[in-house]
């Protein structure tokens, strides 16, 4: 079924056999800069939609404006998101989880800038790009004291480090460098700083609140529980490189 880019069209002239989703352009796992928008989500999403007789509406967008267009409901599911109390407050959350990456938040900075972060407190005073929206660890994201400079893309904050104008950029390793060399950004000028935050961080599937009210979305959620259970998620998240998905009740 193919895909169709939907560009800012009034939910009120979205009839009920479609659902918008919203993707931003975070390699490897989402791509929209190209002639069709492609990623994991939508992998999942597409056998879905055919088998209950539905169309996907692709809406393209930073990360951060894809965040807030769900929880205004201006689309209906979005993917790759960190599970936090405060968003559970605006969206639901779908289980289980279909990321699950076993790394590490890490820094990095201009390697001629000499400088070392070696523990947490080295960060303050640095100024920290930081992805508009997004979750990191508990203490970072509530630590009012750091300086952080939002941006919309990985691809902004590493043109700002390599420009000088922040001190740090703050990523998940294991995407933060996968996305530097698609990006074909000139890696060899930044260094990764020894200072790192350990974490299990798994991606969620996430509904806007209308849409969750939805017999559709109950719909959804119950296929979506049945091909993680029969294993078929799972080989959906291998080509990815992502481990086996496990059962949604401890997530």
């Amino acid at each position: 079924m193919p895909l169709i880019l939907l560009f800012f069209l009034p939910m009120a002239a979205v009839q009920a056999s479609t659902i918008t989703v919203a993707i931003d352009h975070a390699p490897p796992y989402s791509f929209t800069h190209g002639p069709e928008a492609k990623g994991l989500l939508l992998d999942i999403l597409t056998p879905i939609a055919d088998e209950l007789g539905l169309e996907l509406k692709v809406v393209p967008c930073p990360f951060s404006r894809c965040v807030h267009m769900l929880e205004q409901s201006e689309v209906d599911i979005m993917g790759g998101l960190i599970r936090t109390k405060q968003r559970e407050q605006e969206l639901t959350f779908v289980t289980p989880a279909y990321m699950a990456l076993h790394s590490s938040f890490r820094f990095y900075s201009l390697r001629d800038s000499g400088m070392e972060i070696t523990g947490y407190e080295d960060l303050y005073g640095k100024r920290i790009a930081v992805m508009r929206g997004a979750a990191h660890f508990a203490r970072f994201d509530k630590d009012l004291d750091l300086i952080k400079v939002p941006v919309t893309s990985e691809q902004v904050a590493l043109q700002m480090l390599l420009k000088g104008r922040v001190d740090l950029f703050i990523g998940v390793e294991e995407t933060a460098e996968h996305a530097m060399s698609i990006l074909r950004q000139p890696v060899y000028q930044l260094v990764k700083q020894p200072y790192q935050y350990r974490d299990s961080i798994f991606g969620y599937m996430a509904y806007s609140r209308d849409f969750a009210k939805t017999p559709l979305a109950n719909k959804i959620t119950s296929r979506y529980q049945e091909i993680a259970e029969q294993g078929q998620l799972t080989e959906l998240v291998k080509p990815y490189a992502l481990p086996p998905i496990q059962g949604h009740s401890s997530q």
